[in-house]
Formats: C-alpha cells, sequence, structure tokens
C-alpha cells in the first residue's frame, strides 16, 4: 500500500496484506487474530482466533455459541480484531458487528474440519470449568464411538460469525518509529485519514 496515495477501498489492500502475510509464512498462523469483546459488565476480553474468511462482507471466524466470547457478543455485537506480523512490520485494526453466520454456511465449513476438530465441537463446553481432563478426554472418545460409522454432525451450539468492516486500521512500521498510519472508516462509503504515529 502507498500511504502517500492511498486507496479509495481498503478491502483489496487487506487482502493482499492477508495473501503475502500467508505467501511469506511470516508466522505459523499468519491468519491468527486477536478478538476483543466487551460483556455485560463492561469487563473486556481478548483471545487469539483463526480467520476463516474475508471479503467485502467482513471477516469470517467460527466457535461454541455458549462460549464467553459468543455470550459478550450476546451482551455487545460491537468486536475489535487485531492482525500483526512482527517479521513484516504490519497491522491491520478491524472494528465491526459480529453477527451469527446462517446455519448452512456453518454446516459448509463444519464439514470441511478434521474429524477429531469436530469430535471436539462436541466435546467441549468452552470456557465452562472443568474438573479433570480425563472427563473431557472419555467424553470425547465416547462421542468419536457414536459416530464411528457416519459423518459427524454440527452441533446446533457451534457455528461461525462475521465481522462487518466498520473500520480498518493499517500499520507500517518505519525508522525512527514514524510509522504509517491510516484509518478507514466505512459510512455507507469508504472514506479514510492519515494517523499520527
Amino acid at each position: 500500500m502507498n500511504f502517500n496515495t492511498p486507496p479509495t477501498n481498503p478491502v483489496e489492500s487487506a487482502q493482499r496484506w492477508f495473501d503475502q502475510a500467508v505467501d511469506q509464512a511470516v508466522t505459523p498462523n499468519p491468519l491468527a487474530m486477536v478478538l476483543s469483546t466487551v460483556n455485560a459488565e463492561s469487563a473486556p476480553s481478548s483471545r487469539v482466533i483463526l480467520q476463516k474468511g474475508f471479503d467485502e462482507s467482513g471477516i469470517v471466524f467460527f466457535t461454541n455459541y455458549q462460549s464467553d466470547k459468543a455470550n459478550d457478543i450476546v451482551a455487545n455485537e460491537l468486536v475489535s480484531l487485531l492482525f500483526h506480523w512482527d517479521d513484516t512490520q504490519r497491522q491491520i485494526r478491524i472494528q465491526g458487528n459480529a453477527t451469527k453466520l446462517t446455519g448452512e454456511e456453518s454446516d459448509a465449513y463444519f464439514a470441511t474440519r478434521p474429524r477429531e476438530s469436530q469430535i471436539g465441537a462436541w466435546a467441549s463446553e468452552q470456557s465452562m470449568v472443568l474438573g479433570d481432563r480425563s472427563e473431557l478426554i472419555a467424553k470425547a472418545d465416547a462421542l468419536s464411538e457414536k459416530w464411528s460409522d457416519c459423518e459427524v454432525p454440527r452441533p446446533e451450539h457451534w457455528g461461525g460469525y462475521r465481522v462487518s468492516l466498520n473500520l480498518i486500521e493499517f500499520w507500517e512500521g518505519q525508522d525512527g518509529r514514524l510509522h504509517d498510519r491510516i484509518r478507514y472508516t466505512n459510512n455507507d462509503g469508504w472514506s479514510w485519514e492519515l494517523l499520527q504515529p
């Protein structure tokens, strides 16, 4: 991206940065992102998850709908996402509203997951207290046996979210900590402004 003459639409630039991060294998998980949410008591939480889709309509990720992050989204659907690639001194920050994908969209992605991960989606009551790890393993083993000769169905409590692109900020490191920053906001069309580092 040329910060002196930035494009009017940031989506292609963001996709280019995602593609370059994957092509250059800048980290073991180049599409890992930090998701930050706020719960009903206004307490913030952050965790690393994986980006599973990106286009003009937003960023997609998948999770347990009974997890802490999902409960936070029920209380406040406005979330923040952060990608950071230290090797290339680049960062993308996104703010948007998280909404559930359709059942069909979640089914399609669930079908592509490794069988062990499909079983895990059923076995784990994500974010709940676990007395002993052996309980979790035993539950996974029992479910694996239950579906040993058939496909694993997607649990109703598991699926995807799409985060709208309300704000996209690009950051690129420069000498002397005089970094490049540009913030795009989407209000029925994109506008942008350069930011001081």
